[in-house]
């Protein structure tokens, strides 16, 4: 069996409450994810959607975290210091990802917003802006600015970032 954490398929066990453990990042993703499910289904489930707010929103505040209700978010996500996160919610974030605290992910001084691969680790404070394309598999240092593509399996620190592996 191979350690290695997939870019393609989402690794659920991730994001799984652990009873006794106060983690609200799992609690504001879940709800996150249950809006969307039934949003998608419609229906009578319709009738939850007020309650899912409310919950959604006290998770928010709880967690000191912009991340909107529709969001692209990719399964197996981790944000263990979601304090003053912000995803643009035009975003697309992959699977299995790993985001610190204070990152915002939002539009730049290049159009569009961000599209993040699978299995990428975001550090404290990054910021990653613009119309720009994250490989799989990249590490970006906390505190740097990336402006621009970062290709597949790199390493991105500084202010504006550059790959450095």
């Amino acid at each position: 069996m191979s350690n290695t954490i997939s870019t393609e398929e989402a690794d659920w066990s991730r994001e799984r409450l652990i009873c006794g453990t106060y983690e609200p990042w799992k609690r504001l993703l879940r709800v996150i994810r249950r809006y969307q499910v039934v949003s998608r289904q419609g229906g009578i489930g319709g009738v939850f959607k007020p309650f899912l707010v409310l919950r959604y929103r006290f998770w928010s505040a709880v967690c000191g975290a912009d991340i909107p209700l529709n969001s692209q978010l990719g399964g197996g996500l981790i944000i263990p210091h979601p304090n003053g996160i912000v995803i643009h919610p035009d975003a697309v974030i992959g699977p299995n990802c790993l985001v610190f605290q204070q990152v915002t992910i939002g539009t730049g001084s290049k159009a569009g917003v961000p599209r993040i691969g699978g299995h990428v680790d975001i550090g404290a404070g990054a910021k990653v802006l613009g119309g720009i394309i994250i490989g799989d598999n990249v590490k970006i240092g906390a505190n740097s600015v990336v402006l621009s593509d970062i290709p597949d399996n790199c390493v991105a620190v500084g202010v504006p970032a550059r790959i450095i592996s």
